[in-house]
């Protein structure tokens, strides 16, 4: 009797161990997450993850001031809706750390900035930063919507009394593959303008979006879209003498074992109907 009393108290021992080893690795509880909290899509998620990657910014940077490129994105989280990012430049080196994508310009007495600024589509996943630049993603217009579809501007804000003020931006007509972004001159009158370089890759070559500023800088810029690949090119130009560049347009002969070219044809700009036209064919019309 005895004997069998300590079995049974050994069959309960060893199932009371193995529940409470089976508790222990149970797993957790699937919950539920609706899509609005999603982190693609979340408000209060993206404002959060920028806010503390902006704090831990601010705390390495040890030259932070008024009107740096910290305050520009302080001012893109506190102005602007969720999803929306001050992008950073191309990586020239695999391991170095990105710039972000703003360029300074002074005129007289007064500092401005230049910063190209991306939003998400309202209603939509937000993008992701790193999936807008770069070579690579160049190819983000053929699976756009996947990743979060990314509309671009140039916007220029203005240093006074150490704050910024928003002074205009201008839409730029690519969706991904942001390479750098310069200040230049044109050669014909001196005119600066900014050139925001795209790769693309599809065509093996580059689109650059020109903003020139035609009537000085604090006035919405003119856009001039140049481009250079294997089988096409276009080239600012100065046509009809006027404030505006106009461009030629390289026209090639590709029989896949050879390019040629065959032509090129220039374009001008027309303010009144706001189009550069054909000067052989005024039907033949381009935005920019």
């Amino acid at each position: 009797m005895r004997k069998f009393l300590t079995l049974i108290f050994i069959i309960i021992l060893l199932v009371l161990a193995f529940l409470w080893i089976k508790s222990c690795y149970q797993t957790p509880e699937k919950k539920t997450i609706t899509s609005g909290e999603q982190a693609s899509t979340s408000t209060k998620k993206d404002e959060d993850i920028q806010r503390y990657n902006l704090g831990v910014r601010k705390s390495q940077s040890g030259n932070y001031g008024p009107c740096d490129t910290l305050d520009v994105k302080e001012y893109v989280i506190n102005n602007y809706p969720s999803g929306t990012y001050l992008v950073d430049f191309d990586q020239t080196l695999t391991f170095n750390v990105p710039k972000s994508a703003v360029v300074y310009y002074k005129d007289g007495s007064s500092q401005y900035i230049f910063a190209l600024i991306a939003r998400s589509k309202p209603g939509k996943r937000y993008i992701e930063p790193k999936n807008i630049v770069g070579y690579d993603q160049s190819f983000i217009d053929l699976d756009s919507t996947n990743l979060g579809t990314a509309f671009f501007y140039l916007t220029l804000f203005k240093c006074e009394g150490n704050q910024l003020s928003f002074i205009w931006e201008a839409p730029v007509p690519s969706h991904g593959g942001l390479n750098r972004m310069y200040l230049e001159k044109w050669a014909y009158l001196g005119t600066p303008y900014v050139k925001i370089d795209f790769h693309y890759a599809r065509g093996i070559g580059h689109i650059d979006y020109n903003y020139f500023l035609v009537d000085g800088i604090e006035y919405p810029p003119h856009l001039l879209m140049t481009y250079k690949g294997i089988n096409f090119k276009r080239t600012a130009a100065n046509i009809n003498s006027d404030k505006y560049p106009d461009y030629y347009e390289f026209v090639y002969f590709d029989t896949g074992k050879k390019i040629s070219l065959a032509d090129s044809i220039a374009f001008t700009w027309n303010p009144k109907d706001s189009l550069y036209v054909n000067t052989r064919n005024k039907h033949q019309t381009r935005p920019y």
